[in-house]
């Protein structure tokens, strides 16, 4: 099987591919990958060196979610036609909206991780006042999920966003996953907060770190760039917070490592996958009390109420006088994590999937192939 992949180089979508090809690379799936967005660096793409069976073609092309990304669109819509058309793969796998409705037979799917209204809405709690640029964004993201041979969604939370804002019904759900192996706890966590997530996006509701005050030291790991609009994160400082930065991976699992509580601070967030690498290096885990982390996580994390900074702090303070709940709390999280999050168990679903498409368009094609001959012969 051949499968063509499109990935964004820009947010968490890199690392589902990376860890979704890799396990299709490893089940004797051929893939071709096309990277969107920014040319990713060195670091980003050397996963891919061992893999023989990958073929990627990165590109720069703006995302849909990008002002003045219309051009960019077009554009990348045609590079992708002319890729199809080169490499002829059996089905196409977007992980942006805009390409569901892209020209031809083949088997389409769609996978929705997040869009700007439903991120608006959990924001602002309210709907984005229509205007050009929104208009037109809500025209490409539903002309591509209805278009779609399959949606997919990667949380239930997300699979109702998509009904609710786009009028898209039967998505079917698949969670993301990563490998166990590259995160380890230390057997002695040190009483440390950490907080992974773009600092400048308002979803991932950073600044409630600074007005909870905590009595500990708080890292804080994420670009404060936006990629967007080329601005930084303004967030008000706090004397025991460090703000890490974009973290290569070995040193952002060496944090993990050592890491007595992760707090999942976000307001809006369609899986996370931060929180699934917090529980594997056995981090205790307290999230905003938000539909998705109780999807989720269920009863195997601690949560916050609500945007509230009083009853965070509360939390963190009790786990952090209390050893014994906090590594009871990490090792619930560890075991659900191991369950449900691994990409093993993602990368199944998915072959699972392009399987049944596969042979549904072979018989599909074959009827229609019958049906020409049929109408040939009368």
């Amino acid at each position: 099987m051949h499968v063509l992949v499109t990935a964004d180089t820009v947010g968490g979508v890199w690392s589902y591919a990376r860890e979704l090809v890799t396990g299709l690379a490893q089940r004797d799936v051929r893939v071709t990958l096309v990277g969107l967005g920014r040319i990713p660096t060195s670091a980003q793409t050397e996963w891919l060196r061992p893999l023989d069976n990958v073929d990627f073609r990165p590109t720069a092309f703006r995302l849909e979610w990008m002002p003045d990304a219309a051009p960019d669109i077009a554009a990348s819509t045609e590079y992708l036609l002319r890729v199809i058309e080169e490499v002829k793969p059996d089905l196409l796998h977007f992980n942006q909206y805009c390409y569901g409705g892209i020209t031809g037979d083949l088997p389409r799917i769609v996978v929705a991780h997040s869009d700007v209204v439903s991120w608006w809405a959990a924001v602002h709690h309210s709907k984005p006042e229509p205007g050009e640029w929104i208009n037109w964004y809500r025209d490409v993201v539903g002309q591509g999920l209805h278009a779609a041979t399959e949606v997919v969604a990667i949380s239930n939370v997300v699979r109702s966003d998509l009904q609710r804002h786009f009028g898209v019904a039967g998505a079917r759900v698949i969670y993301n996953g990563t490998r166990p192996s590259p995160f380890a706890g230390q057997d002695c966590k040190q009483p440390v907060v950490l907080t992974v997530g773009r600092v400048w996006d308002q979803a991932k509701n950073v600044a409630l770190l600074m007005k909870a005050q905590l009595d500990c030291p708080v890292f804080v790991a994420g670009s404060p760039d936006n990629p967007a609009s080329g601005g930084q994160a303004e967030l008000p400082a706090a004397a025991n917070v460090t703000f890490a930065g974009e973290l290569g991976e070995p040193e952002l699992q060496r944090l993990y490592a050592r890491t007595a509580i992760y707090v999942a601070t976000s307001q809006y967030e369609p899986f996370g996958l931060a929180p699934v690498e917090a529980a594997f290096s056995r981090c205790a885990i307290v999230a905003n009390d938000i539909p998705t982390f109780h999807e989720l996580w269920g009863d195997s994390i601690l949560y916050f109420k609500h945007n509230n900074a009083s009853s965070l702090r509360e939390i963190v303070a009790r786990l952090l006088s209390d050893g014994d709940l906090r590594q009871a709390y990490a090792e619930r999280a560890y075991r659900h994590a191991l369950g449900l999050f691994t990409s093993d168990a993602m990368t199944e679903r998915y072959i699972q999937l392009y399987r049944w498409l596969a042979e549904s368009h072979s018989v599909s094609t074959s009827n229609v192939t019958a049906i020409k001959g049929a109408h040939a012969i009368s």
